[in-house]
């Protein structure tokens, strides 16, 4: 009950997405049972082979049914698409709601988990033997478990401004003690004891109860804001008994004065800490709003969509037009992707008009006061103008930061942009990022904080150097003031864990890792995940969350993708997965003397070094213009 939050996950140990994985499978006993997937009948694999899962459409099957001796792919058909298809388009395809990547199997349906572990357990029983080569593992991910294990560190819940009770944890530390429920009891009802904060992750803590000292042997993690965690003086207002554990209960005979003599000068949560999680726990928007969002399938327009459901500020949006409402779209109700009605037409974006006449019975505007505010900008004096160049994320691949160009300049400071290389002929895949934004960064931004920038597609005239770009393209940087420099105090730390949506995904919550900060720029890691999975993510983004967020709001959390696979593979397969990783990426780029030596024409620049991985605060000047 108080051992964390255990959410199903698989453990693919088994099955094999390397190249390196050409055995042959050896043949199966006659007497093995059968199975049947997609209409056609195999029998099950032997306890080596296992389940494998498609890296191109996701579908998770047996392994001896997959195509080729790498067992990489369900088809012919999915074999021929991933060679033919570069990562981009693959991403764009599962941004378009195509069938879903392999990193979306916890959530799929699959009867042949249940099949492959009944047959592990057959095959148990057939050779008498306590442990098998079992296709899949049921072992259920715990965050206290993950963090006690390893002696991971996760951020604090102050780091998460949007999340429940991020702006008023207050001092919600180690030590401070709390009445909770008591597991170690005969008693017939439900008791109480209290016990003390050893160790925080997010919003889970790891308690001991009074009395205990040193001994660890009854620790447990729970979630301090779960609804049976109190402050010390709620069970003598509530008329609730507490009663020491069983296993101390020899130790005093006057547990009364024992706990004075313990509960003197400690500090405990706050009264009002349950009703303070509960008003942090509303949110405005509600089902049947309507909204502007941008359109999955076009970056450089928005669509009508509809509030489906609401689960901890998180929005399920269903395109107005989705006849049978399965097209639809997620994120957070502060996200810069979704605008009041009449947005678009408001500042000249581009704007898919609904088929539907009128709104249907039950739906509504939601008011434009309750969407996220961006900053005022003067575009009167010197302001962004088509064809400036700078350095951006890539929306449809967030690892990458591009050389881009701004593509139109709308009202209100918003930008139309494009990736150098790869836009479309009729500006289908220009996205929308206001002047404000963390995601868009001045020429020289990755130099400057040793980021890899990505050249544009085809540039041959590598290594990348914007100064002869800018020459060969007949263009000009946009000037560097007009970026935003703002860094917060925001107490990220690199190896902090926290639970991240899945951008490509987003749908998706996954365990994740800080693993760089550059100012107020994070990159975050899936655990399990190849970095090419990695997104650069502002520190103040609505899709970063603390741990213990998926507990609390009742999401469904992605575990720590084929954990013991991992930790079995072979460093030649690793490096061989890291290689194929940096594909599409430029070379290593100039130092920043010569960037400064050859940048916009000579002009005189002085350059300060980025922030460090540690460093997550401190100046907010990316670089700074010398003034005459």
């Amino acid at each position: 009950m108080f051992d964390g939050y255990d959410s199903c996950s698989e453990d693919t140990s088994s099955s094999s997405s390397s190249e390196e994985s050409e055995e042959e499978v050896a043949p199966l006993p006659s007497s093995l049972p059968i199975i049947k997937n997609n209409g056609q009948v195999y029998t099950y694999p032997d306890g080596k082979s296992g389940m494998a899962t498609c890296e191109m459409c996701g579908m998770v099957g047996v392994r001896d049914a997959f195509y080729s001796k790498t067992k990489r792919f369900c088809s012919v058909s999915c074999s021929r698409s991933y060679s033919s298809n570069s990562k981009k388009a693959s991403i764009l395809a599962r941004l378009q709601g195509k069938p879903p990547t392999k990193k979306a199997k916890v959530l799929q349906k699959q009867p042949l988990v249940a099949k492959l572990a009944a047959y592990a357990q057959y095959q148990a029983t057939l050779q008498n033997q306590a442990k098998t080569k079992a296709a899949v593992s049921m072992e259920g991910f715990s965050w206290g478990n993950y963090i006690n294990s390893n002696s991971f560190l996760a951020a604090p819940v102050t780091c998460f401004k949007h999340a429940p009770m991020g702006t008023c944890w207050g001092d919600i530390s180690e030590h401070v003690r709390v009445e909770v429920p008591n597991t170690d009891c005969s008693l017939p009802t439900k008791v109480f004891w209290i016990a003390g904060i050893i160790k925080l992750a997010g919003y889970n803590a790891l308690l001991r109860y009074e009395g205990f000292e040193n001994d660890s042997g009854l620790d447990f993690w729970c979630n301090i804001c779960g609804s049976d965690i109190h402050p010390v003086g709620w069970c003598a207002a509530s008329g609730k008994p507490l009663v020491p554990p069983r296993t101390i209960q020899h130790k005093y005979t006057n547990w009364k004065a024992f706990l004075v003599k313990r509960l003197t000068g400690a500090k405990t949560l706050p009264p009002d800490f349950s009703q303070k999680v509960s008003e942090s726990m509303q949110y405005p928007f509600k089902p049947c709003m309507r909204v502007e969002v941008v359109d999955k399938r076009h970056l450089c327009r928005t669509r009508v969509a509809v509030v489906e459901s609401v689960i901890g500020g998180r929005l399920r949006l269903v395109y107005e037009e989705s006849e049978d409402r399965t097209d639809d779209f997620w994120c957070h109700m502060h996200s810069p992707l979704i605008h009041h009605i009449g947005w678009s037409r408001s500042i000249g974006h581009r704007f898919k008009r609904s088929d539907i006449t009128k709104k249907q019975d039950g739906h509504f505007d939601t008011p434009p006061h309750l969407f996220a505010k961006v900053k005022e900008v003067d575009q009167s004096g010197e302001w962004f103008k088509e064809r400036m160049k700078l350095e951006a994320i890539d929306p449809l691949n967030l690892s990458t930061i591009c050389v881009a160009t701004i593509r139109k300049v709308l009202a209100d400071g918003y930008l139309m942009i494009g990736i150098d290389g790869s836009e479309a002929a009729d500006g289908s895949d220009w996205f929308c990022y206001h002047a404000t934004s963390p995601s868009i960064f001045p020429v020289g931004f990755c130099e400057i904080n040793m980021i890899e920038l990505t050249p544009p597609r085809g540039y041959t005239k590598l290594p990348f150097k914007w100064f002869d770009y800018l020459r060969e393209s007949g263009s000009i940087a946009a000037p560097v003031k007009l970026f935003n420099k703002d860094v917060p105090n925001h107490g990220f730390r690199v190896g902090m864990k926290l639970e991240a949506v899945d951008l490509m995904e987003p749908r998706l919550i996954c365990v994740a890792t800080v693993t760089r900060i550059i100012h107020r720029l994070l990159r975050i890691h899936f655990d399990g995940w190849e970095e090419e999975y990695d997104q650069w993510v502002d520190c103040e983004s609505p899709d970063l969350y603390p741990v213990g967020w998926c507990q609390l709001t009742g999401y469904q959390l992605q575990p720590p993708a084929s954990q013991s696979s991992r930790e079995s593979q072979s460093a030649s397969s690793k490096q061989k997965k890291k290689a194929k990783s940096q594909q599409y990426k430029g070379h290593k780029k100039m130092t920043t003397l010569q960037l400064k030596e050859e940048l916009l024409d000579g002009e005189d620049y002085n350059f300060l070094q980025g922030a460090s991985d540690q460093e997550s605060n401190g100046s907010a000047n990316f670089y700074i213009k010398q003034e005459p």
